[in-house]
């Protein structure tokens, strides 16, 4: 009877826990994004007044949100369980669970329940809903904040279309579709055996589908042994598994895309040798690193705040603060370390997190029991 009466009283604490976590992190949230939409309204009031009432609610706003929810997540992760941890600790409600028999690590259980919770939506937010929606964001950004975030040209390509087929390019133009100075090379047994030379190339799918390019202008020499075939023309249509999106990179379009097509886009960038996708690494790193430091911020939030002392919470929120803000800070320089190519994409993204678990655990063990 005793067992089943404490198995109870442990229930019952768990889920007024777990409430009192996310019920306090999605206030905390929701009160941060509503600020955020009115200064950001206000800033853009001019420009906003020029599109359609439901644009800007639904093609901006609703997008915006979640953005923004994702990228403030960690730091009130820390401020919510150390806002209502410290409330109940001074409430002398932390000694009376623990005068019940409840461990500290008991105690902990909730919490990492609610961490993971947290960890596993701001995951799918940021891998699967946030991309999608930014492409609506951005183009609507585009259209009324006349932002141009296009690559508009590239010059000087070299990438492999596919094994042994190597295509360059002295210069592409965006606003024409078109190649100058195009070649592809194909190999066998690392043995030139074709070369082919285009004074432009133009491509095209309106018609012709994926892969369409037309050459202008073109040579084509083919080589086998010690005979070489060359045929020449003015216009040749022709199929060749490239597209603009291959080498063309704008700004920030990591973010618009979800995290199974920033694996596909990195592994295939790296297969045709195209030089630097270290922001699309960087993303698709940090989308992975933010939902695993949900854990860590909440034990350190716990080990902090689980303690009643002299003050109140204004000490634990002010050293909270000071914590998350310089995990933030940090995850920023690395992520410019990464940039630069001082340290990988992947170090940069979790060493704020190696850094902060031996504080964690630190932490952990002051904590009272």
């Amino acid at each position: 009877m005793n067992f089943k009466g404490n198995f109870k009283l442990i229930y019952k604490l768990d889920w007024y826990i777990i409430k009192k976590f996310l019920g306090t992190y999605f206030f905390s949230i929701a009160l941060i994004i509503a600020i955020s939409v009115i200064f950001d309204y206000n800033e853009h009031i001019d420009k906003l007044k020029d599109a359609a009432p439901s644009e800007v609610l639904f093609d901006y706003y609703l997008n915006f949100i979640p953005y923004f929810a994702s990228l403030f997540s960690p730091l009130f992760v820390f401020i919510a369980v150390i806002f209502f941890t410290s409330k109940i600790a001074d409430g002398s409600e932390i000694i009376a669970m623990f005068s019940t028999g409840v461990s500290f690590n008991r105690l902990l259980r909730p919490y990492m329940l609610s961490a993971a919770f947290i960890a596993l939506f701001n995951f799918a937010l940021g891998s699967y809903v946030i991309p999608v929606g930014s492409r609506t964001r951005v183009a609507f950004t585009n259209k009324y904040f006349e932002r141009n975030t296009s690559s508009l040209s590239a010059s000087n390509i070299q990438i492999e279309v596919e094994p042994g087929v190597i295509a360059y390019m002295q210069r592409y133009e965006d606003y024409n579709n078109t190649a100058y100075s195009f070649s592809l090379d194909k190999f066998e047994d690392k043995l030139l055996v074709s070369h082919m030379t285009a004074r432009t190339a133009t491509y095209d799918t309106v018609a012709n589908g994926r892969f369409h390019w037309e050459l202008r202008s073109y040579n084509i020499r083919n080589l086998s042994g010690n005979k070489e075939i060359i045929t020449k023309g003015l216009s040749l249509d022709t199929v060749i598994k490239l597209e603009p999106s291959d080498f063309l990179v704008t700004e920030k379009q990591e973010e618009t895309m979800t995290s199974p097509e920033l694996r596909k886009f990195i592994a295939r960038q790296k297969e045709r040798g195209v030089g630097n996708v270290t922001d699309f690494q960087i993303e698709y790193n940090r989308r992975i690193s933010m939902s695993f430091a949900s854990f860590i911020l909440t034990l350190i939030g716990v080990s902090l705040s689980s303690r009643k002392r002299k003050g109140g919470m204004g000490l634990y929120l002010a050293i909270g603060l000071g914590l998350s803000f310089g995990y933030i800070l940090f995850q920023s320089i690395t992520s410019t370390f990464a940039v630069s190519g001082a340290m990988s994409p992947f170090w940069a993204e979790w060493l704020p997190n190696i850094i902060f678990v031996p504080i964690a655990i630190y932490l952990y063990f002051k904590a009272p029991r």
